[in-house]
């Protein structure tokens, strides 16, 4: 057999085997989705290869916290332009404190007038998914519509930050205007990893708070090898009436190979248990990182 003729045979049966296992990766999430009853979206990127995947990546889904991260990556940028020094001082009134919902900052200074850096306030939005902080940084970046501005100046049009967390717990509906599509996280997660908007030191910043992130530990990384380093941002709202509208969580995986696999997954409108929400996640997490492994 001509050797020309023997490459594209063994590149058609490469073709065929990496189908059959796309196919089989998208009936295992697919399986999930219909026992879940959920609106689930998941996006994944292999960002050395530019393999994708994506089931209803293109939905809109309440991103929650997840969008702590957009706002945290605008914050480290306004540093990178001179406006903010990460080791300056802002300080924290008795108006930023949040009333409900979580914030460590809140049950360390309920009435507010502490002075803390902008890279511990960006800490605390990321690590601790921390309300106050949160509407602390949306505040020094001039509110929401700039934040999101800025975010579309990236490329990234599929997020739309419209409230603050302080707006959402006044009334819970709201979260649904403060959406993202799968997709655009992954897109700019994408950006974050390869496109160099950041200095290094703000990079070093954002990717260590990602990565020593506490909430999510039986999402994404729930079903990993023990070690997996991953650098994520969740995202969860309140259950009503044993209703949940959003468990999220978002990230990067580092794999065995050192290949960074970003990965979004969203579960919206479920009636499932917090256990069985985040199950769902850890399942499509596990079948997602055995494919592109």
């Amino acid at each position: 057999m001509p050797r020309k003729t023997t490459i594209v045979l063994l590149l058609a049966c490469l073709s065929a085997s990496v189908h059959a296992q796309t196919t089989a990766l998208r009936k295992t999430i697919d399986s999930i989705v219909t026992h879940s009853k959920a609106h689930i979206g998941v996006s994944a990127l292999l960002l050395e290869t530019g393999d994708t995947l994506s089931y209803r990546g293109n939905d809109h889904y309440p991103m929650q916290s997840v969008y702590k991260f957009p706002i945290s990556f605008a914050i480290l940028h306004q540093v990178d332009l001179g406006k903010y020094k990460p080791d300056q001082k802002i300080t924290i009134t008795s108006d930023d404190i949040m009333p409900l919902g979580h914030s460590p900052i809140r049950e360390a200074h309920p009435h507010g007038g502490v002075d803390m850096t902008i890279r511990e306030i960006s800490r605390y939005n990321i690590q601790e998914s921390d309300g106050t902080a949160c509407d602390v940084l949306l505040r020094l970046l001039g509110g929401t519509k700039k934040t999101n501005a800025y975010i579309r100046s990236l490329g990234v049009t599929g997020i739309n930050i419209a409230t603050t967390e302080k707006e959402q717990q006044q009334d819970d509906t709201t979260q649904y205007h403060n959406w993202a599509t799968p997709i655009a996280i992954t897109q700019l997660y994408k950006v974050f990893l390869r496109n160099n908007v950041l200095s290094k030191q703000s990079y070093d910043i954002l990717w260590k708070d990602l990565a020593e992130s506490h909430p999510g530990a039986k999402r994404i990384k729930g079903l990993l090898p023990p070690g997996t380093v991953v650098a994520h941002k969740t995202g969860t709202s309140g259950t009503h009436n044993g209703f949940t509208a959003a468990t999220n969580d978002s990230g990067i995986i580092i794999l065995p190979n050192g290949k960074h696999l970003i990965l979004t997954i969203f579960v919206s409108d479920s009636k499932g248990s917090e256990a069985e929400r985040e199950g769902w996640i850890a399942q499509i997490s596990k079948a997602v990182y055995d494919h592109f492994k």
